[in-house]
């Protein structure tokens, strides 16, 4: 057995940043970063945005230069998942047998897109997007003359069927819910969601339940739904992701939808930290846990587990942020609203170009700038504070001076 300073558990965005945290950080001890992807660390956005698109190659994504880890004295394993982590021995075991020792380690295992329990989801032609190789998989449905069914109009459905639609597919979406995103933007915005798809050609179903795939010869050929029988040359099911939470689980820590960590990122053993999706953690603003799947969160909470093995007493103080890019509808997101909330739009929804805030009880819980830029720092800066309506409407109040 080997023995290491920290072990980095899972090689995506949040893994990697832990070990440059660690190593800008002046940390000298080993560190190990195991993935179970043959690839180093890349950032999983643009497989469904600009690498999608074409805008962009896989290449881009990557967090680090393939030398970085050599440089940086940190040890990999891609290509080579963890199966076991024994708290009492401090050890970590690989599925070849190696066993590694660890006086830190850091959980950073991401997330696996749901499944559905329907007959036919194990044919060819059926996909998520995940991992590198289902952009090019999926992108190969791509084109006229071709059909491709999303089941779920979450944001990675929307954003793989805006990016199929742009390149001449014919794209249709079920959702179950009466609306697109329903539950992350409240009716009005989802709602204008819903108009963007449409206006665009897709054939976007809302109340629909999916019942079946369909295939000839192994093969994917459509898809059965309370709405009908589409015919489909390919399926893409974007239904959600559910945190890999099996090697905390099996470990004895604390779990409920997610690692549960504290405001530092450490789980119920003081040695051992989650990070990225796994992590539902104590947020500082808001005074209670969460998970986030998102982007910024993976790359805040690897720095934030760096800072907590070198002892800096960092938290985990700031708010979910997230961004998209379908058709001409760009937008940043920032907070954690709920469709419960009150919407207060600034601008016109008809414009394409508007700041919509959500507040409960007055308070301000998220905001989302359309086609505005350069102003997410000014909207952060209002969330948790408590702004009448009409100054949040008012285009003549500055956004800096929403909080006096």
């Amino acid at each position: 057995m080997s023995t290491q300073g920290t072990v980095i558990v899972g090689a995506g965005l949040a893994g990697a940043k832990v070990a440059e945290g660690l190593r800008e950080g002046g940390y000298a001890d080993p560190i190990t970063l195991i993935g179970d992807e043959p690839e180093r660390p890349y950032e999983r956005p643009g497989l469904s945005k600009e690498v999608l698109l074409g805008t962009d190659d896989a290449s881009s994504l990557y967090v680090h230069d393939a030398d970085w880890y050599e440089k940086n004295s940190v040890t990999t394993r891609f290509g080579m998942a963890a199966n076991a982590l024994n708290l009492s021995e401090s050890t970590v075991s690989l599925e070849n047998g190696d066993i590694i020792g660890y006086e830190h380690v850091v959980l950073a295992t991401g997330s696996s897109p749901r499944m559905l329990p329907l007959d036919g989801s194990d044919l060819d032609g059926v996909h998520t997007m995940r991992r590198m190789p289902d952009t090019p998989a999926i992108k190969a449905h791509f084109g006229d003359g071709k059909k491709l069914v999303i089941i779920g109009a979450g944001w990675i459905g929307l954003e793989v069927a805006a990016a199929a639609k742009l390149a001449g597919t014919d794209v249709t979406v079920l959702e179950y819910a009466p609306l697109p995103l329903q539950r992350v933007l409240g009716d009005t915005l989802a709602a204008y969601m819903y108009d963007l798809h449409t206006d665009n050609g897709v054939d976007l179903r809302t109340n629909v339940s999916v019942t079946a795939l369909t295939g000839e010869n192994g093969r994917v050929t459509g898809v059965d739904s309370s709405a009908g029988h589409f015919d489909a040359d390919a399926v893409v099911i974007g239904v959600g992701a559910a945190p890999n939470t099996e090697l905390a689980a099996s470990a004895g820590l604390a779990v409920d939808n997610g690692v549960i960590v504290d405001e530092h990122l450490r789980t119920s053993h003081p040695a051992v930290l989650a990070v990225g999706d796994i992590a539902l953690a104590q947020n500082t603003v808001t005074g209670a846990p969460l998970r986030v799947e998102h982007w910024d969160n993976a790359m805040r909470q690897g720095q934030l587990a760096a800072q907590t093995i070198l002892g800096s007493g960092a938290v985990y103080d700031w708010q979910p942020y997230f961004f998209t890019d379908q058709f001409d509808f760009g937008m940043e997101y920032v907070g954690h609203g709920s469709s419960d909330d009150d919407v207060h739009v600034r601008g016109h929804l008809g414009s394409g170009e508007f700041i919509a805030f959500w507040s409960n009880d007055g308070r301000v819980t998220a905001a989302m700038n359309v086609n505005t830029w350069d102003v997410n720092d000014d909207l952060r800066a209002v969330i948790g504070h408590h702004v009448a309506p009409g100054r949040l409407t008012d285009e003549d109040v500055a956004l800096g001076d929403l909080v006096s």
